[in-house]
């Protein structure tokens, strides 16, 4: 049986995570230009936002904003469902609805509110903006190369984040993964990330950005906000000249030595807190997701928020303590 996934209440921050089955490389330039365009498809319809994300060759990061739940007005409805089944059927949803309005019935009112909930249940939900992006593009690839069955390794994972020094932390993880699996020198250079994309014009990819930067009391406005974002993913050791990642003989020097990592070492290397740690920001902040979901946890579990053990990053904690390899370097 599953265990129950963690969600917040509306308003909140996910870090989400997928892999191909048997993590096969399998995902070229063609489709995660296709999974891009998907992904800003879903984003519209689901009523969600991303921040942030990176496409790999066998697997995706998303970094996401779930508003709380709302009751779109009939027009905003049809325009989120042009956004992911086009203008046809977003016509006809419409017109559908104005003329079950126009009769005021009871009878007809119940059929209209019947209507709007096929595409409403799917809407403001982690969980249901996930399986509709991941479904409908494993639709789409199956077709382009003749194949059946799933694409994807079980289910997504996903960590609560909170805003502020942790949504910006995560923010920069994300986008420097094409650095750290030696895709790109420098995250602004590639196109299958947030920051890539946001540094090649994207309005979209940009407010992304500036939401997380305004969680630290940074600018929100693209002009101011470039500098600082690029301060943030460079830090203290970063450059775009030097080999992408650290050996595996460094970190496990640095790891036997005892020493703890950087801030700038460890987004540097896959930190499992990222995906595996369930909700991740400051100890209210975890206390407060470990007595929501109390369930979740074993009874003998007496609090909730854990430090994130071989790294440091300001005061930040997991729900999750990772006693094996909480730290995995890149090749």
């Amino acid at each position: 049986m599953r265990t129950a996934r963690i969600k917040g209440e509306g308003g909140d921050y996910y870090h989400c995570m997928s892999r191909v089955i048997e993590r096969k490389f399998v995902l070229g330039d063609a489709e995660r230009e296709r999974f891009r365009r998907l992904l800003r498809a879903c984003e519209a319809f689901c009523g969600v936002r991303v921040l942030t994300y990176a496409l790999l060759s066998n697997h995706f990061h998303l970094l996401v904003e779930v508003p709380e739940r709302g009751e779109p007005e009939d027009a905003e409805l049809a325009r989120r469902v042009s956004a992911l089944y086009g203008g046809a059927r977003a016509r006809e949803l419409a017109a559908r609805l104005q003329a079950l309005r126009a009769l005021g019935t009871e009878a007809t009112e119940r059929e209209a509110s019947e209507l709007r909930e096929r595409y409403l249940y799917r809407m403001g939900d982690i969980s249901e903006f996930m399986k509709t992006l991941k479904q409908r593009f494993t639709q789409r690839f199956n077709r382009a190369r003749g194949r059946r069955g799933t694409l994807w390794e079980e289910r997504f994972k996903s960590v609560l984040v909170e805003s502020g020094e942790a949504l910006a932390t995560m923010a920069a993880y994300i986008d420097l993964n094409a650095v750290r699996a030696g895709l790109a020198k420098d995250p602004a250079t590639y196109r299958y990330c947030g920051y890539g994309e946001a540094m090649g014009g994207s309005g979209r990819a940009r407010a992304g950005l500036g939401t997380v930067l305004a969680s630290v009391g940074q600018p929100s406005d693209w002009r101011r906000a470039q500098e600082r974002y690029r301060e943030w993913l460079f830090v203290e050791g970063e450059s775009t000249e030097a080999r992408p990642g650290f050996s595996t003989e460094g970190v496990r020097a640095v790891l036997a030595s005892g020493g703890k990592l950087s801030a700038g070492q460890a987004l540097r290397c896959r930190v499992r807190y990222f995906s595996d740690g369930v909700a991740l920001g400051s100890r209210a902040f975890v206390e407060s997701v470990f007595q929501a979901h109390r369930d979740y946890f074993g009874a003998r579990r007496k609090s909730g928020a854990r430090p994130m053990r071989r790294v440091t990053f300001k005061g930040l904690y997991t729900a999750r303590d990772l006693r094996l390899a909480a730290v995995t370097p890149s090749n």
